[in-house]
């Protein structure tokens, strides 16, 4: 009889195969990368079958390999899921919660319900890192994160995607623009004067393409930015006018070195979205943020990192 397997050595197989990556197990389990191919070889020396058919490059599972992963799964899950009821039982709410946020999202959205959720678990750590909104749902996807937030969501495999909140995109331009001696600007109107943007392949600017394609309007902007940051910045500078979030432009205006733009017809509003893995199950500090974050109140601008890509 084989002997038994340790959890550990459960989660480093299923992290394995789903990363597809010997170092991205060994880093979600905080071993080496040479202990990761240890444990596999241990394993397979404890099971006599072979769990991965290995090429130069990549692997792929075994039909006994693709039996571990799912046990693997379901073994995790459980263990986690028990992990996590003792805690509730005990009422313990700690632990760490790593967060991950497009630049617009995570500076200008989230600092007020972490405020607030720490003001009620001060036993919770939470990081927030800043990524691309590609790199959001990878981080998700691989482990990285628990929590994800990112602009225009969309739904993907694996992932519960869901939008917690729409704000409204305004025109914004620097302090004497031709265009504020102007009651409602027509958008239409946009076209004759200097616009920067964000570059094509972020989510908010295809977006707002489609957003003013569906009402007949299409711009060629001066410049583009990858971070809400430098075109705020650029807008600033009096380079053109830009579509923003009040959030980010706040300070700005408050001061007076941008201004809003009053347009004619009906808003346009940027979805903001919230990302967590379908499939896992989450601690009660990631539950009770979720819970908390999706019954929170308003944000209000705070303070971050700057010239970080969108």
């Amino acid at each position: 009889m084989a002997p038994i397997m340790q959890v550990e050595s459960f989660r480093v197989f299923r992290d394995l195969v789903e990363t597809k990556s010997f170092s991205r197990s060994a880093s979600l389990n905080g071993i080496t990368q040479s202990a990761v191919s240890q444990q596999l070889r241990s394993i397979e020396t404890r099971l006599r079958v072979p769990l991965l058919e290995r090429t130069s490059k990549q692997f792929a599972l075994t039909r006994e390999g693709q039996l571990l992963y799912e046990a693997s799964r379901e073994i995790i899950a459980h263990y986690q899921r028990f992990q996590h009821q003792l805690e509730e039982m005990r009422n313990i709410i700690s632990g760490n919660i790593r967060l991950v946020a497009v630049p617009s999202v995570g500076i200008h959205e989230l600092p007020p319900y972490i405020r607030e959720f720490l003001k009620t678990f001060p036993q919770v750590k939470i990081q927030v890192d800043y990524r691309r909104s590609n790199e959001v749902y990878e981080s998700v996807t691989d482990g990285d994160a628990d929590v994800g937030f990112v602009a225009f969501p969309s739904p993907r495999k694996g992932l519960k995607v869901e939008t917690f909140k729409k704000d409204t995109l305004h025109i914004i331009a620097a302090p004497g623009h031709p265009l504020m001696k102007r009651g409602a600007v027509a958008l239409s109107d946009l076209g004759q004067f200097k616009m920067v943007s964000l570059a094509p392949e972020t989510p908010t600017r295809q977006g707002l393409d489609k957003i003013l394609a569906a009402r007949g309007l299409r711009f060629q902007p001066k410049m583009e930015f990858d971070n809400v940051e430098t075109l705020k910045n650029a807008v600033e500078i009096d380079a053109g006018v830009a579509f923003l979030p009040k959030s980010v432009v706040a300070k700005e205006l408050a001061s007076g070195s941008l201004v809003v733009l009053a347009h004619a017809g009906p808003p346009i509003l940027r979805p903001l979205g919230v990302v967590s893995r379908a499939s896992r199950v989450v601690s009660p500090a990631v539950k009770r943020f979720l819970k908390a974050f999706k019954g929170g109140k308003t944000t209000v601008p705070s303070g971050g990192p700057e010239n970080l890509p969108e």
